[in-house]
């Protein structure tokens, strides 16, 4: 029996109809609530209905230590991402978020500019929600569950441990690009409304910063003689809370008496509130647009790509992002999946063996092909075939291989429905 999704394109109409569905909450909250239940349990039922038939257990869990590795890797990145996201808007104090401008920004005029000159229909279009984080994230999973249907090469585990070993790789990036220098937000309002940080900068600023932020003269004379000259006077202190082993935290996160544990200042992080260069919404997108290009291609990924432009042009009208942190993201996303094509797809053992049989009777079958025994061609490649089954039969997955593999598979998708969970208001 044939699947739809296997070769037709019916991963694409799956993908569309999520989005479909998903963004009749907007048009229509009460369709929404009916449709998307039932269009999950549809995708979840056939899904699961194909797990007998799946013939690579044993690709799948000769990476299970890979995909958790990647795993952790991608959450200790996101980790670090989080403290340096907090850090950049604490380390200048609430006053300087609010007071200072936003970067000029050719892109956002470009849209402004477009709004004036292109139909109304096509600008609404631009301005909707059509597709959110949530949504790249559900793709991929839809993408990495399609290796059940013979459309993605397996291992699926491979292919999402690449997913995330390169996310972690870009995470960790990002990070380091956007903590080197503090640019102001393009929504200068976001940190009152989101951060308890003091209003005042922390005192590394106060003494590195703040006398040399609008005087030229003092910049020159910085400038000549290379050392922090001016006279600060008694520098402000923070709030000190007690996080005993974490409070190194402390200089970093710049905690109030209304924060509780060194995690829980992490919470209300979100997507930061400078401006984060490159964009991690973005970059989302394009890693799962390039897994999808690479693992299933076709008309589909056509739309994909067309749905990463739509986002990105969102996050720059909306001005999550300066155009910048979105093209960056842009070609960095591109870059760094080419950069882990060593990880996925996976070298493939069956043809190995095919190819080791070939080479046992390669002198047999030469010399058969000189005798024009046609009859005695076929068989021994009907040999090559059948011993290259053999050997992946004999080689199957024992009884605590599947139950390990599924344990790590029902971890996966726990963990997948949590990232859903926490990302589904973009």
């Amino acid at each position: 029996m044939r699947w739809l999704p296997l070769r037709s394109g019916g991963l694409g109409i799956a993908a569309v109809a999520y989005v479909a569905v998903d963004y009749l909450r907007h048009l229509s909250p009460t369709w929404h609530g009916r449709l998307q239940p039932a269009l999950h349990t549809v995708l979840a039922v056939i899904a699961v209905s194909r797990v007998p038939f799946y013939k690579h257990w044993s690709s799948e869990f000769r990476v299970v230590f890979p995909f958790i590795g990647s795993m952790l890797f991608m959450i200790l990145a996101l980790l670090l991402e989080a403290l340096c996201v907090r850090f950049v808007t604490a380390v200048l104090g609430l006053d300087w978020n609010s007071r200072t401008a936003p970067l000029p920004d050719t892109g956002q005029w470009l849209l402004l500019a477009l709004n004036e000159k292109l139909p109304h229909t096509l600008v609404e279009i631009l301005r909707a929600r059509i597709i959110g984080l949530h949504h790249f994230l559900m793709l991929f999973v839809m993408l990495a569950f399609s290796v059940l249907f013979d459309s993605v090469k397996a291992p699926g585990l491979g292919l999402g441990a690449r997913y995330m070993f390169t996310m972690g790789i870009g995470r960790l990036l990002r990070a380091i690009t956007f903590v080197s220098t503090v640019l102001p937000s393009a929504r200068p309002w976001c940190a009152t409304t989101r951060f308890t940080v003091p209003s005042y900068p922390h005192r590394w600023a106060q003494k590195y910063y703040v006398p040399y932020a609008s005087d030229s003269n003092a910049i020159r004379e910085l400038l000549r003689q290379d050392i922090a000259f001016a006279n600060t006077g008694k520098l402000l202190g923070d709030f000190r809370p007690d996080w005993g082993r974490m409070s190194f935290l402390i200089d970093l996160l710049r905690p109030t008496a209304l924060d509780g544990p060194w995690y829980s200042s992490l919470k209300n992080a979100g997507g930061g509130c400078n401006d984060l260069i490159f964009s991690g919404h973005v970059l989302v997108a394009v890693l799962t647009a390039m897994a999808w290009t690479e693992a299933y291609g076709g008309y589909s990924s056509v739309i994909i790509w067309l749905l990463v432009g739509h986002s990105a042009q969102r996050e720059i009208r909306e001005r999550h992002h300066y155009s910048v942190d979105c093209v960056v993201a842009i070609y960095a996303g591109i870059l760094l999946w080419k950069f882990t094509s060593f990880w996925w797809p996976a070298k493939d053992a069956g043809r190995d063996r095919r190819i080791t049989m070939l080479e046992k009777i390669q002198s047999r079958l030469t010399q058969a092909a000189k005798d024009y025994d046609i009859d005695e061609v076929r068989e021994l490649l009907r040999e090559v075939e059948l011993g290259s089954q053999e050997s992946q039969n004999n080689k199957g997955p024992s009884t605590g291989m599947w139950l390990f593999a599924c344990a790590i598979i029902v971890a996966a998708i726990a963990i997948v429905l949590l990232a859903l969970m926490m990302t589904s208001a973009g």
